[in-house]
């Protein structure tokens, strides 16, 4: 078994919420520099960024896990995790046919910005990335598994954009088994409050949007080895690559 210190919910500059210098070498070199072992680009319904991470993660020698923020029909913030960069580029593929024709206003919701694996600028995202999908929450746990993938609702506790702030329940027929809480003090109370969470994991990061944001190695999480199957294996007992 090994130890992995980790934050696995970072936005780039993908998302129009980041910071224009959150780019994919710039958020790894940081990552290292402040002695986190595994990390995860998360842009906001969108993974055009992971071949620049990916490139990033293996020039540094960083562990990764290829990401998504996906917004659900009903404005659910979930986190989904892939690993490899083909089946994160698939998922990306679909979840693009289920975006809205609204484009980005760069002005006003920020820049959407993508790097090639040179770490330069290739292109930029028309469609308005934070906008819901049409994507049904009770859809996403076998979207994300046909494509080899796990979900963890992000921030599960947050007023908005989230499980409980958007719905105010846990829906009966949910099939996740790992959440992430945003104050770590919660927890308890949380599963207290919602018994199906005492059988889930539950993980912790930084959301961060700034290059000063990332966690330091606050929090750990074990498993088999540092490989992303093993990573996502730890997140959730039930995954497999069929």
């Amino acid at each position: 078994m090994v130890e992995l210190s980790y934050d696995l919910h970072i936005h780039s500059c993908l998302s129009p919420c980041g910071d224009d210098d959150m780019t994919p070498a710039n958020i790894v070199g940081m990552a290292k520099i402040i002695g986190l072992d595994l990390i995860a680009v998360t842009d906001h319904s969108s993974c055009k960024n992971c071949p620049a991470f990916a490139a990033a993660a293996e020039e540094y020698g960083m562990h990764i896990l290829f990401g998504m923020e996906l917004t659900t029909m009903e404005e659910v913030h979930v986190l989904c995790y892939f690993p490899t960069l083909a089946d994160a580029l698939a998922f990306d593929s679909y979840v693009c046919t289920q975006l809205p024709d609204i484009p980005n206003t760069p002005s006003f919701f920020g820049n959407q910005i993508i790097y090639d694996t040179s770490d330069r600028i290739c292109g930029t995202e028309d469609k308005l990335l934070i906008s819901a999908t049409m994507i049904p929450l009770d859809a996403v746990y076998d979207l994300v598994r046909q494509h080899h993938g796990v979900m963890v609702p992000a921030h599960i506790n947050k007023t908005t954009t989230s499980l409980l702030g958007n719905l105010g329940f846990i829906p009966p027929d949910s099939r996740f088994s790992c959440v992430e809480v945003k104050n770590q003090a919660d927890w308890p109370g949380l599963q207290k409050e919602h018994p199906y969470l005492q059988n889930c994991r539950m993980i912790s990061s930084s959301d961060a949007h700034d290059l000063n944001s990332l966690h330091e190695p606050l929090y750990f999480l074990e498993a088999e080895d540092a490989s992303p199957e093993a990573v996502l294996k730890s997140l959730d007992h039930t995954f497999t690559i069929s």
